[in-house]
C-alpha cells in the first residue's frame, strides 16, 4: 500500500503502511501512528482550527488483495487523533492507467468504527460524476485531482449541480483568458520570468482544450518569449475566438 502526507514532503511508501498496519502485532508501541498524527501541527492547516489536516492523508492500495490493511490503517489513523482521511481507488501500479476502484473507499466509510469524515478521490472529472459517486458510496465529499488542471471551474460546476441539479454553461473564451493571465502573473511573481513562463506552458492546452482551431494560437502562447509577448497573443484569442469559439467534447 502507499500512504502520502501532504506536509513537510514526508511521505510513506508501500512497505512502511504495510508495516504500520501490522505494528501493533509486532509490539511496537504506536510511535509511528503518533507521529504520523503531529505532522500537521505548527503548518498553516494545522493552524486552521486543525481540521482537515490535523490530519488529512491519502491512502492508497498496493494491489486489490491488500486492501484488507485499508481498514485496519484507517481505524488506527483515527485512534491517534487524524481528524479526515482522503483515499484514492487507483493502486500505485496503475499510476494514472485504469480506473479507480471505489469499492475499498466505500468499505472503510461504511466500517461502523469509523467516525471520521472519508473523502473519495480518483477519476472524478465532471457534476454528474462527483454527485453519482457521492451518493452511491456514501462518502463525506470527493477530491478533484486532475480534472481540475487547466479547467478550475469544475468546483464551481459541481457544487452548482448538487444544489440545483443543473448544469452550468461552460466558461467563456474571456473568462478562460482571464484565469490564463491570472495564473500566468502568479507564476512568474511566485517563480521568476524565466521558470514561470517555461512551466506555464503545458497549461495552454488545457485551459483552451476543445477549442476548434485553436493550434495556430497555442504555438503562439508557447513560443512567447514574455509575460508580456503571452498577454497580448491571449488579447488576440480574446478578439479572434470571443464569439465563434466553438467547444468540442
Amino acid at each position: 500500500m502507499f500512504l502520502t502526507t501532504h506536509v513537510r514532503d514526508t511521505s510513506f511508501h508501500s512497505k512502511s503502511l504495510e508495516r504500520f498496519a501490522k505494528s501493533k502485532d509486532s509490539g511496537e508501541s504506536g510511535g509511528s501512528c503518533k507521529n504520523v498524527a503531529r505532522m500537521g501541527e505548527g503548518t498553516n492547516l494545522g493552524q486552521t482550527q486543525r481540521i482537515v489536516w490535523n490530519n488529512m492523508l491519502e491512502l492508497v492500495g498496493e494491489e486489490h488483495q491488500q486492501g484488507r490493511y485499508i481498514e485496519e490503517v484507517a481505524e488506527r489513523l483515527q485512534d491517534v487523533g487524524i481528524k479526515a482521511l482522503s483515499i484514492h481507488g487507483r493502486t500505485r501500479t496503475q499510476m494514472y492507467k485504469g480506473e479507480a476502484d471505489w469499492t475499498l473507499i466505500a468499505k472503510v466509510k461504511n466500517n461502523p468504527r469509523i467516525h471520521i469524515p472519508i473523502f473519495g478521490n480518483g477519476d472524478i472529472d465532471s457534476p454528474q460524476k462527483a454527485l453519482e459517486y457521492k451518493n452511491r458510496y456514501g462518502v463525506d465529499g470527493v477530491m478533484i485531482g486532475r480534472a481540475a488542471i487547466g479547467y478550475p471551474w469544475i468546483f464551481n460546476e459541481i457544487k452548482h449541480y448538487i444544489k440545483t441539479g443543473e448544469l452550468l454553461a461552460p466558461p467563456s473564451i474571456a473568462d478562460r483568458v482571464d484565469v490564463v493571465k491570472k495564473h500566468l502573473d502568479f507564476s512568474v511573481k511566485w517563480k521568476n520570468d524565466v521558470v514561470g513562463i517555461f512551466e506555464m506552458r503545458p497549461h495552454y492546452s488545457q485551459y483552451f482544450k476543445g477549442i476548434a482551431n485553436f493550434k495556430e494560437y497555442r504555438m503562439k502562447l508557447v513560443m512567447a518569449p514574455t509575460q508580456q509577448d503571452v498577454h497580448e497573443a491571449l488579447d488576440e484569442v480574446l478578439e479572434v475566438f470571443s464569439e465563434n469559439a466553438v467547444v468540442t467534447a
